[in-house]
């Protein structure tokens, strides 16, 4: 008897209110998955601190003297009143990558929102409704798809570089590159999105709710954007949240070739193509923007892995 008393006292005794406690909702279910993934937390904290820095910081430091120049100050060495040093014409490294970070984002989230229409509509389009209108619009996206992405963001930008005017946004004067620099971005990054939507919509418009949605009338609009769409968001999350972080790096790219954005307007990218010729001479000069894209791109990375994980209703909860 003895035994079995011990046994049953071993046995953990639950609250009336643990063993009733609801099921977990799908939001809260990513939530628990999403804060058990170590380096996702890790980007999603480092990528708010560097959005305070970028946009935080412009509230100390004015454009004017992230733009100022003082030739007796040129290539200094980090020290108290330049804590990133001073580049060839004597600017503060320090107020320009808070300018420049400020675009360099700005390029990825908004050639991100281009991406997104382009290969969302795409996708939808194409997965919904099949037959030929599928054919076409699959041996477009192929087309794209073989072209070195590389290759026709140079050409691009030269075709286009110096057309655009200036623009003046809240207070701020933008070069009109930065927006031929979103556009092209934008749109020849959509390829693999769109193969991403076709394919949920491909799996999603046979299953039952969706046949009974037909089967009641509703309207083939309403059946991609209110019930296949939101189904397939997961996918497309994590797509765009990933595509951020290659539009900053192709930004990155074209504009240490002094093809992309141009000057008064700096960004982490065109930093570096400045640096070009100082790399042992001023290493100050490259460090601290490269350091910058990096941080940003790997914290987006681990962003978009742990939203992955999150949002996979196969992972399991522990």
């Amino acid at each position: 008897m003895s035994d079995t008393t011990e046994a049953l006292s071993a046995i953990p005794q639950f609250a009336a209110d643990e063993l009733e406690a609801p099921p977990l909702s799908l939001r809260q279910l990513a939530w628990r998955r999403f804060r058990r993934h170590k380096m996702a937390l890790f980007g999603a904290v480092m990528l708010a601190l560097l959005f305070v820095y970028c946009f935080g910081g412009a509230l100390w430091v004015s454009e004017d003297y992230a733009n100022y120049t003082d030739t007796k100050a040129r290539l200094q060495a980090p020290s108290v009143s330049h804590p990133f040093g001073t580049d060839t014409v004597g600017r503060d490294i320090l107020a320009r990558t808070i300018y420049g970070g400020q675009i360099s984002l700005i390029i990825g989230l908004t050639a991100m929102l281009v991406e997104l229409v382009i290969g969302v509509l795409i996708g939808a389009l194409s997965g919904y409704y099949g037959g030929w209108l599928d054919s076409i619009l699959m041996r477009f996206t192929e087309a794209v798809f073989v072209i070195p992405q590389l290759f026709l963001l140079i050409v691009m930008a030269k075709f286009f570089g110096g057309k655009v005017p200036n623009l003046t946004l809240l207070g701020r004067t933008f070069s009109g590159s930065v927006v031929v620099v979103i556009l092209i971005i934008g749109a020849t990054s959509w390829v693999y999105l769109a193969r991403i939507v076709r394919a949920e919509f491909i799996s999603l418009k046979e299953r039952e709710f969706i046949l009974a949605a037909r089967a009641i009338g509703t309207p083939a609009r309403q059946i991609i954007f209110g019930h296949i769409l939101p189904n397939s968001i997961a996918p497309i999350i994590v797509s765009a949240t990933l595509s951020v972080a290659a539009a900053i790096l192709s930004e990155s790219y074209i504009s240490f070739l002094g093809m992309g954005v141009q000057a008064p307007t700096a960004t982490w990218g065109n930093m570096l193509e400045g640096a070009m010729n100082y790399i042992e001479e001023a290493p100050w000069f490259w460090i601290f923007p490269g350091t910058l894209i990096v941080l940003t791109v790997l914290s987006i990375n681990f962003l978009g892995d742990g939203l992955r994980d999150a949002l996979d209703p196969r992972s399991r909860v522990v």
